[in-house]
């Protein structure tokens, strides 16, 4: 599990929060209800959203962070899973006469989200149900723990976070990895994998502490932002 430092704004910046030694053959959707216990434990905190890859797309564990520690757990949807009430795309709600509805928020009070429609309709004027519609309409996060959860897929903030923060992760790991040469090493020990494991969060962690206290003066992708070119017309201006 890594932390975003979003306060660092050089650039992308992931942090070790927990870390896992196991087996190839233990599923990894398994360590994220451990992880987020030890951080309760550890520091009496957990982060309040947790972007994850589908290896994490078990119900019943985004189920248990929900209830247990109010933290959302965002996941795509996998093709094959069927869609219900009020989606009609993964990321996309309308009312059962296909208007489309847009998230309004979610009430903790009662454990609602409420979808509503938008300030332009386009099917309501026409609609034979209009007079007795609220054009609001609440669903349960336990409806379906991906598509709902405690941050709806529908809303406009998770598909911003699937398609800007997400594709960052594994870059980002990668990285650390070619940087501490860890791709060139074959462990087959997974007690000596677990030592390396500590020495690479440990060096990781090193070097984030410098970079956050230390930041570059200048943007590590300043090479490759645009730069408008210089006529040095001063002289004929003159």
């Amino acid at each position: 599990m890594r932390l975003w430092l979003h306060d660092y704004t050089v650039g992308v910046l992931l942090v070790p929060l927990v870390s896992w030694m196991a087996p190839a053959n233990v599923s990894e959707g398994g360590l994220l209800v451990p992880s987020l216990h030890y951080c309760q434990r550890r520091w009496s905190w957990c982060p309040s959203l947790i972007v994850a890859d589908m290896g994490y797309l078990a119900a019943e564990a985004k189920r248990q962070c929900r209830e247990r520690w109010q933290v959302a757990v965002l996941t795509k949807l996998r093709s094959d899973m069927k869609l219900v009430a009020p989606y009609v795309a993964w990321n996309q709600a309308a009312c059962p006469q296909g208007e489309p509805l847009i998230w309004l928020g979610y009430d903790g009070r009662a454990g609602e989200h409420w979808f509503g429609t938008g300030p332009e309709t386009e099917l309501c004027s026409c609609c034979w149900e209009a007079g007795d519609c609220p054009r609001q309409f609440a669903f349960t996060p336990a409806q379906h723990e991906t598509l709902f959860g405690l941050l709806p897929l529908a809303s406009r903030s998770a598909q911003r976070i699937l398609q800007q923060v997400r594709p960052w992760i594994e870059p980002a790991q990668s990285y650390e990895k070619n940087q501490l040469g860890l791709g060139d090493v074959f462990l087959n020990s997974l007690r000596f994998a677990w030592m390396m494991g500590l020495l690479a969060d440990a060096a990781v962690l090193l070097r984030s502490r410098a970079m956050v206290a230390h930041p570059p003066a200048r943007s590590l992708l300043e090479e490759l932002l645009p730069v408008q070119l210089p006529l040095e017309l001063h002289d004929e201006i003159q």
